[in-house]
């Protein structure tokens, strides 16, 4: 007989994306995204962080400010990161696992890397602008959007 109670592929690849997230230095927001072919084969991972080469001692972690010196205009977001960080040809019909919903930048990667299916975990900038027009590609280039279905399983990982 086989094991009972291993996780779910949902499970294990929204897991990947937020323990990839956990890498992130951001001090407000860590998200991590996972990028999973059709034979559920992980592709690629990413995480929201400044470029290499871009220090992160010196480039800025502020929310507020002059916009230069804030981290928006430096960090990559996940969903990018994950989309660059591959390196084995198409992601044509892959599935991205991502921990936040993606913003309008995204989207447009996203759509342009051929990835069919978006899995989020949190969307708490529903309603707002870049995530209307998120929203609004998504539905116009097909691609599907779901929100994931926590289990409500407690995964421990020491280390």
């Amino acid at each position: 007989m086989k094991r009972e109670g291993y996780i779910s592929w949902d499970e294990y690849f929204m897991g990947i994306a937020i323990l990839s997230g956990e890498r992130s230095k951001d001090p407000n927001t860590q998200v991590g995204a996972c990028i999973v072919g059709a034979d559920n084969r992980i592709l690629s991972v990413g995480y929201n962080g400044f470029p290499n080469g871009c220090s992160d001692e010196l480039f800025p972690w502020a929310r507020e400010g002059s916009e230069l010196d804030t981290k928006y205009p430096f960090v990559a977001h996940s969903e990018l990161n994950a989309i660059l960080n591959y390196r084995g040809g198409s992601l044509e019909g892959s599935k991205l696992y991502v921990s936040l919903f993606p913003c309008n930048e995204c989207a447009k990667a996203i759509i342009q890397a051929g990835i069919r299916t978006v899995i989020y975990d949190s969307d708490k900038y529903d309603g707002t602008p870049g995530n209307i027009a998120s929203k609004r590609m998504f539905d116009a280039a097909g691609v599907k959007y779901v929100a994931y279905k926590h289990s409500g399983r407690e995964i421990k990982i020491s280390v």
